[in-house]
């Protein structure tokens, strides 16, 4: 039986040149130059949750007086563990910072940010917020959003005349991801959203099952599933600090994605 091919891409920093807004909940200071994912792996107990709604339908309308926790309970919206280096059940984020008390508007504050520095935002990833599992604290909140590398779409083109099917695997809300299936071509049922490290290596596995499998990514919570890959190729087009860890793990580095065409597959 002759084995297919699968290239699993990251979304943000890998597909898409990302921004991004924190706002520090014990300073209060707005930061747009600063990695989440590094944020994250500063404190072990820290994790990344992500909000699945469109902020400017949802948390732009609310109630900036509301906390975080309870205008996610009224208003029903679902919330997924996108980065954390505990392996913990996100049916839990909720109970943890049912005593945390930031605003919805510390939120629209992040969105805010991201319109007024007029980012050219093609996709909006979304927003969330940064919590320590610990303290039971909402540290930061976030948003983001980014454009599509120029050279994707020809790469993407051209990695499925070559008989490649193309998945993306990313912890960004899963909207905004069946969205950028729509801008390269891809089914959505190739689209894995809001997906934490585990579950990305676990994507990464299954399609070995039947295929070589390439997984392409650009940050910590993609070290698992590119170590996991037949070949994990690290990009650097984001041009962000990178651990060193991600490097030794890497069968391939690139600085632009369009070099992934000339690795032999």
């Amino acid at each position: 039986m002759q084995q297919g091919k699968a290239v699993v891409f990251d979304n943000s920093g890998t597909l898409i040149k990302r921004y991004r807004v924190l706002k520090n909940m014990k300073t209060g200071e707005i930061c747009d130059h600063v990695n989440s994912i590094e944020v994250v792996d500063y404190n072990p107990s820290r994790a990344l949750v992500v909000l699945q709604t469109d902020p400017s339908k949802c948390v732009m309308k609310a109630n900036p007086d509301k906390t975080i926790h309870d205008f996610l309970l009224e208003n029903n919206v679902n919330i997924s563990l996108s980065y954390s280096n505990m392996d913990f059940h996100e049916d839990l984020i909720l109970d943890i910072i049912k005593n945390d008390q930031s605003h919805v508007s510390d939120i629209q504050d992040t969105v805010n940010t991201v319109i007024e520095k007029h980012y050219n935002v093609q996709i909006c990833s979304g927003s969330g917020f940064i919590m320590n599992i610990d303290s039971g604290e909402v540290e930061f909140t976030i948003t983001a959003g980014g454009k599509i590398f120029n050279e994707v779409p020809m790469v993407v083109k051209e990695l499925k005349s070559r008989g490649a099917e193309i998945y993306v695997a990313s912890g960004d809300r899963t909207k905004s991801l069946e969205q950028l299936a729509e801008y390269i071509h891809i089914p959505h049922n190739n689209v894995c959203g809001t997906v934490d490290s585990w579950q990305k290596r676990d994507i990464v596995r299954k399609l070995k099952q039947n295929n070589k499998v390439m997984m392409v990514g650009n940050s910590s919570n993609d070290l698992m599933a590119i170590e996991e890959a037949d070949i994990g190729v690290l990009t650097l087009q984001q041009g962000e600090f990178v651990p060193e860890r991600l490097y030794n793990s890497s069968d391939v580095v690139i600085h632009n994605i369009k070099e992934i065409l000339d690795i032999e597959f």
